[in-house]
């Protein structure tokens, strides 16, 4: 009867364990994409319906500009931010007839790169820490901004990456910066927009610029340069044509090894993470660059959304293996397809929005399409995947809410004041959203 008891209350003490470990998993919401960079948040309990007044738990101001994703752990949420400083009347003169003259580019004075803490619990700010300041930024396009790239969270350190301008680690207790690497530089000519990868201690970040394309790994620990690898497929000719903004798939395969899926211009690439060098390559078989989109990867092949202009979407084989016509391309398609947002893999699923509002879902295995239904507004934040619902953000500030499966089925819509750019986070139940203006808490009340 003793050892029986015994038994029970240390079945309930390593439920508890577990519970209380599966509890503040549910809590992070590292980088961009969540845990997995694959936009899943597959038990949270989200609301269907949310407004200005309605499942709001709070709501707090975010200054200046930025289309980074918030990530969480624990009590902490960070954005990264760029506030511009004030002009004088002369000074802004010149800065809207430059505007004026670079074909659809804006043009800030100096700037504030910024990262901001808020409460998760109160939505209170903890921290707002200056990173960098830039006297004279780059030409921005106006789809864009200085703080685009998303941040990582981890043990009690935030790492934050603002393209040229440079790479950060901050201390999230004191919010003081532990080292910051300013030594790789490219012309973005519309921004920066890469977000970092972390693997072990490197942080991999991709620099596609016009002037010079590599792909560079950061030790997380003392912010020096691990390994930096030149892009080495051939490209168009044309400067503009070389450039590219996507964030770096690490896939951890138990038979096929560790790899970095990055996409540049024209190719996607794999590398090993530890010291750069290349894996293999695919052609996009088609004019690709500015590819944006976050590559997801499942059932041996990793999907990848190829260009501005003509997105064409490829399977690619990861293990390196030829298809039927030689490539490492399982299948391909052209057509409506996301440029900005990323993309969800369901299961068999594969699920996305086009920056135009064409909603689609696929079987990822075949390519074979199972719906395609117009979804109203235009779209740059990703969609998420939560408890068998997928949630859509618009730059309109409308969410659509769908059921997951082979069949398209509406749920709700919602809205709030501000557009979405950033896309959303994950914790526990709650939703965190942020608009052009403010971050949301929002909950079943």
């Amino acid at each position: 009867m003793k050892q029986r008891l015994a038994n029970c209350i240390g079945a309930a003490l390593v439920a508890a364990l577990f519970a209380g470990v599966s509890a503040r998993a549910a809590d992070e919401w590292p980088q961009f994409r969540g845990p997995r960079s694959n936009g899943h948040a597959d038990s949270a309990k989200l609301p269907l319906s949310w407004s200005e007044t309605e499942n709001v738990s709070w709501k707090v101001a975010v200054p200046g500009t930025g289309h980074s994703s918030p990530v969480i752990s624990g009590d902490q949420i960070w954005v990264t931010t760029a506030v511009e400083a004030k002009l004088s009347e002369a000074e802004e003169k010149e800065r809207l007839a430059a505007i004026k003259n670079s074909r659809g580019l804006e043009i800030a004075g100096s700037i504030s790169l910024r990262a901001i803490c808020v409460s998760g619990d109160s939505g209170k700010v903890l921290h707002d820490v200056e990173l960098i300041k830039v006297d004279e930024p780059e030409p921005i396009h106006s789809l864009n901004s200085y703080a685009s790239p998303t941040p990582i969270l981890e043990a009690g350190r935030l790492y934050c990456h603002f393209g040229t301008y440079g790479t950060v680690a901050v201390d999230t207790k004191s919010g003081k910066l532990l080292w910051t690497n300013t030594e790789h530089h490219v012309d973005h000519q519309n921004g920066p927009g890469a977000s970092p990868a972390l693997w072990q201690n490197n942080l991999i970040i991709n620099f596609d610029g016009i002037d010079t394309q590599y792909v560079a790994a950061i030790d997380k620990r003392d912010g020096k340069t691990v390994w930096q690898t030149k892009r080495s497929g051939k490209m168009n000719e044309k400067l503009e044509f070389q450039k590219c903004y996507s964030t770096s798939a690490i896939i951890e395969d138990e038979e096929r090894g560790t790899q970095v899926i990055s996409p540049g211009a024209d190719w996607v690439y794999s590398y090993d993470p530890a010291s750069g060098k290349e894996l293999w390559k695919a052609s996009y078989g088609t004019l690709g660059f500015s590819t944006v989109p976050l590559p997801v990867f499942g059932n041996g092949l990793v999907f990848v959304s190829t260009s501005f202009i003509r997105p064409r979407l490829l399977a690619v084989r990861y293990d390196g293996t030829e298809a039927k016509d030689g490539s490492l391309v399982e299948w391909q398609m052209d057509g409506q397809l996301p440029q900005k947002p990323s993309m969800l893999l369901i299961g068999d699923e594969l699920c996305f929005i086009s920056d135009k509002g064409i909603g689609m879902c696929l079987d990822a295995r075949t390519g074979k399409e199972l719906w395609k239904e117009r979804i109203e507004g235009n779209y740059s934040a990703s969609p998420l995947f939560a408890n068998g619902r997928v949630y859509f953000f618009s730059q309109e500030g409308k969410s659509v809410v769908i059921e997951s499966g082979k069949e398209f089925k509406q749920l709700a819509e919602n809205s709030l004041d501000g557009g979405f750019m950033a896309s959303p986070a994950v914790a526990g139940d709650a939703l965190f959203v942020r608009t052009d203006t403010h971050l949301y808490r929002i909950e079943e009340k």
